[in-house]
């Protein structure tokens, strides 16, 4: 089916307690894997472009990638331009054909975030394609990050619902306690600051970013608190280079690259197949390619089978 927005999905996810899986890729592999992940839990997903994929594919190809998978497809897929750092960026995404945008002004003072943040939002709106913003700061592992510089960077309720109303923005990214680029599972989020700041906009889904080093238990209680799009970009990145590394080393002599990069593919495929479970999107979608109503499963083997 052709690509879709998010903005619909995102609030259906919203108003029932689960959350849209937004996965990062950055070859023709990642995406085939997602997209037939979430092809055969029938979910809804969202295939995430960084704009360092875009350097390394190429802003065309990239969006090709992901139009074709979404073509083959018939459960709603996105295409989101994930931490668009600047104004020009989303103008070039939303030119190409991405169905949502990001721009990421948390690293800017307040008001020049809201500034333009909201410039974003008002052209894009024009053609009907939802903006997702940040604001407070999820922080890198990589810089080596204490835990009171995290909790200093977390979003500011009063903030958010202020934000919210001179943007106009469509989705909110906060920072309640998760790192980016984290490689083990061990963080634990600030659930009543995301209560908080869900009671300020109870009707702007919000985003959990950095999620690959949080803790389950933790990822569904934000789920239960307004977290609507969960971004999953690490995760599938180590099961990915974890599966080519062990192809090589069990076939040293192979020059077909196709062997050694197929089990990179399929690694990504149940890692996604792991988090659309854990999200409780699996089985929304149904056999039209619609949105089902009503209760659905947590269907997490990780955390003891199905609950409601």
């Amino acid at each position: 089916m052709p690509l879709v927005s998010s903005k619909q999905i995102l609030l259906h996810a919203l108003e029932n307690h689960y959350a849209i899986g937004a996965f990062n890729a950055n070859n023709m592999e990642q995406v085939q894997g997602i997209v037939e992940a979430a092809q055969e839990e029938r979910a809804p997903v969202i295939l995430q472009v960084s704009q360092g994929a875009i350097r390394y594919a190429g802003l065309d190809f990239a969006t090709g990638l992901v139009r074709i998978a979404a073509s083959l497809a018939d459960v709603p897929v996105v295409l989101h331009l994930d931490h668009g750092t600047d104004f020009d960026q989303n103008v070039r995404c939303l030119r190409a054909g991405f169905t949502s945008l990001m721009y990421d002004g948390s690293k800017k003072p307040f008001d020049e975030n809201v500034a333009t943040t909201k410039r974003v939002c008002e052209i894009a709106h024009l053609v009907g394609i939802p903006v997702e913003a940040e604001l407070g700061r999820v922080l890198q592992s990589t810089d080596g990050v204490t835990p009171e510089e995290v909790e200093a960077a977390m979003t500011q309720p009063d903030e958010a619902q202020r934000f919210i109303e001179l943007t106009g923005a469509d989705s909110l990214a906060v920072a309640c306690g998760s790192v980016h680029a984290m490689k083990s599972r061990e963080a634990e989020l600030d659930i009543e600051r995301i209560k908080a700041i869900h009671a300020k906009i109870p009707n702007i889904p919000l985003v959990l970013h950095g999620s690959s080093g949080v803790k389950h238990e933790s990822v569904l209680a934000a789920i239960e608190n307004g977290v609507a799009k969960v971004n999953v970009a690490t995760y599938l990145n180590q099961g990915f280079t974890e599966a080519m590394r062990k192809a090589i080393a069990e076939m040293p002599d192979e020059t077909d690259p196709r062997k050694i990069i197929s089990p990179g593919r399929e690694a990504v495929k149940e890692r996604v197949r792991e988090k659309i479970r854990l999200f409780g999107s699996a089985g929304v979608v149904d056999s039209s390619g619609g949105l089902t109503s009503g209760k659905r499963q947590f269907r997490s083997a990780h955390l003891g089978g199905a609950e409601e």
